[in-house]
């Protein structure tokens, strides 16, 4: 199996754990892929955040200057200044380097999603060698959904609106085929913020257009490890997927060695249980099934 969302640096200011943001010592992307195989995994894809590096400015700029919640602008440009410290060529040299040494690891990117600006963004990745891209909703509008410092905004929009908007979102990055993989397509639950039932009519719009576009969406132990204690997606909104087709990939969302690989085998499992028979891998973006059994 592959975990196929996997991060070599932790968000936030350095805190003197592991290497320095950017750096990739030796050893380090070693030490991923270890604890991989210890989680019987056999394959690591790393997915650094777009927004994270630096060559991202001209693109994505302040793109929370808009927000008019000046209380959720303020708090993304706080997180925007910390995190935005990696380099998006050091960061693809690492992975190649790897590669290149005969370590079973692939070269993705998180792309974080805007409906202005993806164009642009795409045209900034089309030289680069990636192996699969997956899109992520992190932000709606300057509001970071994901954020603790930002979840009081729940509060404030109610969570049915949250959800709206959020996967209004999602489903523009599913129907416009840029990525190969949705990420976390539920994230907005992470801190608990759940309704009383599915929002069946919220998924369903999600699961048509990454069918339409023959987006794949990934499976993530993440969610297990949050306050919500559950998979991205929900069991419900997986099970849509299947009937609709959709493939999956599998994934940890690891931000240190140590999480590589972790609840994979039991998110093979989980997909298992809903009907899937296969996930995917991916090579210069060229998708290839392979059987749980």
């Amino acid at each position: 199996m592959g975990d196929y969302h996997v991060h070599l640096h932790d968000h936030g200011a350095y805190t003197g754990t592991g290497p320095p943001l950017g750096e990739y010592p030796p050893g380090h992307i070693e030490s991923y892929v270890e604890q991989a195989h210890h989680n019987g995994v056999a394959e690591v894809g790393f997915t650094e955040h777009l927004y994270r590096c630096v060559e991202s400015i001209p693109v994505l700029g302040e793109f929370w200057a808009d927000e008019p919640r000046r209380d959720l602008a303020e708090e993304t440009e706080v997180m925007v200044r910390e995190d935005r410290t990696l380099s998006l060529e050091a960061y693809v040299t690492a992975v190649q380097d790897a590669k290149d040494r005969g370590l079973p690891v692939k070269l993705g990117l998180e792309v974080d999603f805007f409906p202005d600006t993806i164009d642009a963004v795409m045209a900034l990745l089309e030289p680069y060698p990636w192996d699969f891209l997956i899109g992520a909703i992190h932000w709606i509008g300057g509001w970071s959904v994901d954020y603790g410092v930002s979840a009081h905004e729940f509060d404030r929009r109610g969570i049915r609106q949250a959800y709206e908007d959020y996967f209004r979102l999602e489903t523009q990055l599913a129907a416009s085929g840029v990525v190969d993989v949705l990420a976390h397509v539920d994230v907005v639950k992470r801190f608990g913020h759940v309704l009383p039932s599915p929002p069946l009519d919220l998924y369903q719009e999600v699961v048509a257009a990454a069918a339409a576009t023959d987006t794949a969406v990934e499976v993530s132990s993440a969610g297990l490890y949050k306050p919500v204690g559950e998979i991205y997606p929900a069991v419900p909104f997986l099970e849509m997927f299947h009937r609709s087709g959709v493939p999956i990939t599998l994934a940890s969302d690891a931000h240190a060695a140590e999480e590589c690989g972790r609840g994979v085998s039991r998110l093979a499992e989980m997909a298992q249980t809903v009907g899937y028979t296969e996930y995917l891998v991916f090579d210069q973006r060229r998708p290839t099934a392979r059987s749980f059994a």
